[in-house]
């Protein structure tokens, strides 16, 4: 498979035909679009290495397992996740987020919202919320790679608990000029050059950005 060599730009994420607000996903026996979206692209995925194979095949097999509530949040088993290495125009920095509940600098992303199509669509919409900003942002359909991790995350209910986030990254990037803005979801939000991460930047990250230098720079 041959992965595309410039991102596509989304327009603004298909109005959700799901039932909306907090934990509400499609009633029993009809399958969410957005695991439906993410098993058929991860199922053609041509991952880099054998340990991303791996992950992948464990992503595919769960989103099998739970056909319905596989990106619901409410999922403590785990659910899907939508992420975004977020570039400057130029491919010289990666604006990265310093997380409130684990204290590391890492990708802009989150949980996938109910009635969402696409995976690609919820990553689309964490780079515009989380960076604040107001200009167009390209994101590559192609996952630039995969991260199951455990972790201690809000429910609908916002309620904290343990559960794991099997979290797909796309590279995403900014239009000329991008002004950031921080979010009351973030500690901090700032640009860092490529070959100079903060301290206490996620080693996912590390990893995920390798291959983004790669790739938007062909």
């Amino acid at each position: 498979m041959t992965e595309p060599t410039e991102p596509t730009e989304l327009t603004e994420p298909t109005k959700p035909t799901e039932p909306t607000g907090p934990g509400r996903w499609p009633a029993s026996g009809q399958r969410s679009a957005a695991v439906a979206d993410a098993e058929r692209v991860l199922g053609g995925w041509l991952p880099p290495d054998a340990d991303q194979a791996h992950v992948r095949d464990r992503m595919v097999a769960f989103l099998r397992e739970h056909p319905i509530d596989g990106a619901d949040r409410d999922q403590r088993a785990g659910h899907l996740t939508a992420s975004t290495l977020l570039l400057d125009h130029e491919r010289r920095r990666v604006l990265l987020t310093l997380h409130p509940l684990i204290g590391a600098w890492v990708q802009l992303g989150g949980h996938v919202e109910p009635g969402e199509p696409t995976l690609v669509a919820a990553a689309h919409r964490e780079a515009v919320e989380e960076s604040g900003i107001d200009a167009p942002v390209v994101v590559d359909p192609v996952p630039l790679g995969l991260d199951w991790h455990a972790v201690t995350c809000r429910d609908s209910a916002r309620r904290l608990g343990p559960s794991a986030h099997l979290d797909v990254t796309h590279l995403a990037i900014a239009a000329p000029g991008a002004q950031h803005q921080r979010s009351d979801e973030s500690l901090d939000l700032a640009w860092f050059a490529l070959d100079a991460l903060p301290e206490g930047a996620d080693s996912v990250v590390r990893a995920h950005l390798a291959r983004a230098v790669v790739r938007a720079r062909r």
